[in-house]
């Protein structure tokens, strides 16, 4: 948990979040990537991701750590953390970005948050576009989409190439809550 808190005060000190009822706080979001192989498809879930929802200035930060990804075989996690995203050396992904004509007052709505998405010590700017809901005094955002893994330098020996996609599917979802700090 300390790891987390460390990297909510990061974010928060880098971003410019303050304290007040426009910023709302997901600390255990839900991330999840799905790559289709051949050989066996490669599936991992990550529930200690942390992000900040900012209304009034219509933006998102999210942060986790690669090694909080759990895989249904150890043997993946360990090919991914030590090999692929080398999470000894990038030990988080992040995202900072903005949304677009956010409307705080709707119930739902769908648009796009365009912004810095960080992996493996590569940062490129991304389009993603999201669903909104507001349910009285929280907010859910919800979302997929497509990494191409040659974009974040992540290297795949040529005898594996044929095992890993080439593009990664990811879902996301975040329940907020009031950040009254």
């Amino acid at each position: 948990m300390n790891k987390i808190l460390s990297l909510f005060l990061t974010i928060t000190l880098f971003t410019g979040f303050t304290s007040d009822t426009n910023q709302f706080i997901a600390r255990q979001g839900h991330i999840s990537f799905f790559s289709y192989a051949s050989m066996e498809n490669i599936e991992a879930q990550n529930n200690q991701v942390l992000s900040i929802l900012d209304l009034k200035n219509k933006k998102i930060a999210v942060s986790m750590l690669m090694s909080a990804f759990v895989f249904k075989k150890d043997l993946m996690y360990e090919h991914f953390n030590e090999s692929y995203i080398e999470s000894d050396i990038y030990p988080k992904a992040t995202f900072e970005g903005d949304i677009i004509d956010l409307e705080p007052s709707l119930n739902k709505q769908t648009k796009i948050a365009r912004g810095n998405l960080t992996i493996h010590g590569i940062t490129k700017e991304i389009d993603i576009k999201i669903t909104i809901e507001k349910i009285n005094k929280t907010y859910t955002i919800s979302g997929e989409y497509n990494v191409f893994v040659k974009d974040f330098d992540i290297k795949i020996p040529p005898i594996l190439s044929s095992n890993i996609a080439k593009i990664i599917t990811i879902k996301f979802s975040f329940q907020y809550q009031s950040y009254e700090g």
